[in-house]
Order: structure tokens, then sequence, then C-alpha cells
């Protein structure tokens, strides 16, 4: 009985492994001269088997990385290992008998170029493997007997397979330059002695290791740092639960039964969130400053001898922008809850209350954690978001009041808004790049782990 035929699907997906059985390793070994000319002369095999296009795209791509590396691209290599080695200054020309400025190297452009230079050169290795894989799918197919793909084929199999490929081509690279190059780029410097002392054109600046991370965590810097990080754990805590228990508790007691206005209630809390932060912040400010409204309306009614300082007592001022995040943030918090209990079971409440629960334990087994359920997602986002909580922050105090004992940074600063101080205000440009990364490793690690166990958590609940 003889077996099924082949569909078009299956010669191909069999094509297709049997292409894929050499290794690029052992490919120069077992392959014929055309293949092993390949490795030398990019799309050398595709254009002596008549893929005229596909050969030159890779002969043109290998003379133009040439011509690049040798003409720009060690330059830009050496320039990033050395970060630049002429000084601008002056010097004495003996014709003009006077001292003339001397331009000098600038360190930027040497980081920037050398790291657009690595980036280039693994384009190349990716089409240089491309090249390799189609030299490769050629050599199998000849030894096979069977016929190579014209130009026509390659097209069809671009647009019916992968078309994807096409449309993604300019993101990525967008993505690559736009994106992956600036963030590279910022860390690097955190590597650096880039600083107020280092500042290009003028001066130049040197790679100095692990140095900086040192006198973040336990050098000078860390009498600065450790504070600051811990103010803005237990800020990111406060504000997270606060505005979480606050807005359920806001929720629940608008959405209580028999209440007149309930509407016009959560209009009103909602406008909050209509108006911009930036400007609901400002307002703020200027009412709780010393002169403020707050305080002359409560020294008239004679309740305070002096005024507040609200935002200029470290104290004060770290609980006073705790009660104002209450404003922006416990509505957004009560208009999620309110939308999870009006979908809540109304049997299971019933249910609860015939077996004689009361309120409070309807609350606690049964409303509590399906918003817990609902919310915890929003939870971490809502965390991560605090810890770079910038506006309420530079907003509100600005950092500060000044601490004496700190370095760029006030009492009420967060790592964000002391990075913001080092960068435009001392310009320590190494430094912020450092508090950057650990801002970065910390809120990745924690949204990781907490999103992994929260999936877990609503699976097994699932």
């Amino acid at each position: 009985m003889k077996g099924k035929q082949l569909t078009k699907k299956d010669k191909k997906l069999q094509t297709n492994n049997l292409v894929n059985d050499i290794p690029l390793t052992q490919l120069y070994s077992k392959a014929d001269a055309d293949t092993k000319l390949s490795y030398f002369l990019m799309g050398f095999s595709n254009i002596k088997n008549k893929q005229i296009l596909k050969g030159l795209f890779f002969l043109i791509s290998e003379i133009g990385f040439i011509y690049w590396f040798f003409s720009w691209g060690i330059k830009s290599l050496i320039g990033l290992v050395t970060l630049g080695t002429k000084k601008a200054g002056e010097i004495y020309d003996s014709k003009l008998g006077v001292y003339v400025s001397r331009p000098g190297d600038n360190s930027l452009l040497f980081l920037l170029f050398g790291l657009s230079a690595v980036m280039l050169i693994g384009i190349g290795i990716y089409l240089y493997r491309i090249n390799l894989k189609s030299a490769r799918k050629i050599y199998q197919l000849k030894a096979e007997g069977k016929k190579l793909p014209t130009l026509k084929d390659d097209w069809n199999e671009l647009l019916n397979d992968r078309l994807y490929l096409l449309f993604m081509a300019i993101p990525i690279i967008g993505i690559l330059f736009f994106t992956v190059l600036p963030i590279v780029y910022t860390m690097s410097v955190a590597f650096t002695n880039y600083d107020h002392s280092h500042l290009p054109p003028g001066h130049l600046f040197k790679w100095i290791g692990l140095s900086n991370f040192g006198n973040i965590i336990a050098g000078p810097m860390a009498k600065t740092f450790l504070p600051v990080l811990g103010w803005t754990l237990i800020w990111a805590v406060l504000a997270t639960v606060s505005n979480f228990i606050l807005g359920i508790m806001l929720a629940m007691l608008i959405n209580t039964k028999g209440i007149k206005g309930d509407k016009v209630y959560r209009t009103i809390f909602i406008l909050t969130m209509a108006i911009p932060q930036f400007i609901s912040f400002l307002v703020w400010a200027n009412m709780l400053n010393d002169a403020g409204i707050i305080n002359r309306v409560l020294e008239n009614w004679g309740v305070i001898s002096g005024p507040i300082h609200f935002l200029t007592d470290g104290m004060t001022a770290k609980m006073t922008v705790l009660v104002v995040n209450l404003w922006v943030g416990m509505p957004a918090t009560m208009l999620v809850t309110t939308g999870i209990l009006q979908n809540l079971s109304a049997d299971q409440i019933e249910a609860a209350q015939i077996d004689g629960a009361n309120k409070f334990q309807i609350f606690k087994n049964i409303t509590f954690p399906q918003i817990l359920f609902v919310m915890a997602p929003s939870l971490i986002q809502q965390f991560i978001g605090n810890i770079n909580n910038f506006n309420v922050i530079f907003l509100l105090t600005g950092g500060g009041p000044t601490n004496s004992n700190f370095y760029r940074a006030g009492d009420t600063d967060l790592l964000v808004t002391w990075l913001y101080q080092l960068t435009l205000n001392s310009q320590d440009y190494s430094l912020a790049s450092v508090i950057g990364i650990i801002i970065f490793i910390f809120t990745a690690t924690f949204s990781l782990l907490m999103f992994k166990k929260v999936n877990k958590l609503q699976g097994v609940n699932g």
C-alpha cells in the first residue's frame, strides 16, 4: 500500500530540517568551493547560483562594512577604550608669539561613537550568519538534487511566510539606535568619572570601573544614598498602602445602601483626576507654605500662634507629601473598587448573611479578598510608580528642606529627585547614572518577582 503523498507544506518542513542538519561550525569542512568562498566573499554562493539580487545585497553589505570598519570603526573602538587623549588648552604659537586655544577630544562623542560601532559590528555579524545560512541552504539543496529557489520564490516566501520581518526591520533598527543605544550609553556613564570636574569638551573623563558603585553604597556618598533610599522605600510603601486602604473605605462608604447623592460624591472625587496633577500640586504648595492660606486661616481662628512649617520642616514635610498624595491617588482606587463592588456576587453575600456572618466578616472573607485579587497587579504598578514619583515631591517641596548632612539632597528627596539634582544642578552625571541603574535593578527585580507570585496565586484561585 502506497504511503500518503507529502503536501507542499510537509515538503517545505522536510527541506528546512535537512538544511539545518549541518551546523555552521562544520559547514566549511564539508561544503563545496562556492560555499567556502562565501565565508570570505559574502553572497558568492548566491551569485554563482543565479540568486543575483540576494548575493549582491550580501556582497555590498560586506564591502560597506569593511570600508566603514577600516575608515571609522577601528578609530571608534579605540576611542571607546581611551575616551580621548588630547586635552583642550592653550599652547604657545612660536610664529605668532602668542598663546592660542587648542581644541581637545570630546569624551562624550568618543563614548557615543564607540558604542555605535559595537552595535554596527553586531549587525554585521548577524548579516554574516544570514549569508552562511543562505549558502548552507544552497549547498544542501544541490546535494539533494533539488531546484534552487528563484528570486520569485524568495519574494513569495517573504510575502507569505516572513512578511513580519519586512515590516519589523525598520522599527527594530529604530529601537536599537534610539532606545537601546541611549540606555546603554547612560549606563556606561556610571563606569566613568564624568562629573562637574570632568566636563567635555574642556576636560576628558575616563573609565573607572565600579568605583562609583562603591562610593554610593559604602563610600562617602553612602551617607546620602542610604537615608534617601530608606525614605524612598518608606514613601513608596506608605503612599501605596494609604491610597489603597482609604480608597477602598471611600468606595464602600459611597456605595453603602440607602446613601443619598452617591453619584454626586463620586463625581466630586473623580474631578480631582480630571485636573492635571502638576496644577493640583502647585496649588497645594501655595496653600501650604508658611504664608499660605491654610496657615493664615488657622492663625485668624486662633488655632495656632505661628505658621506650621508644612513644607520647610523635615518630618512635617514628609507627612505633608503623603497626605497631599492622597488627593490624586485615592480617587483612582475608589473608582476601581467601585467597579469591583458593583460586580460582586449578591448570592454569595446573601448566603454569608444567612449563615450569620456580620458585615466585618463579609468584608474580611469575601469583599476584601476579591478586591485584592483584582487590584494586585495595579498595586505593584502603583508601588513602582511611587518609587519614581517625581511630580509630588518636586512640585511640593522641591526635595527640601535642605539637609546639610546630605550631598545635593533634601529631607524629602526620593532617589529619582536626587538623580535630577545630581544631573541638572551639580552635573555629577556618573553618580546620577549609578542611581538610575540601582533604581532599574530594584524595580525590575521586584516587578518580576511580584508579578510571578501574583500570577501563581491567580492561577490557583482561578
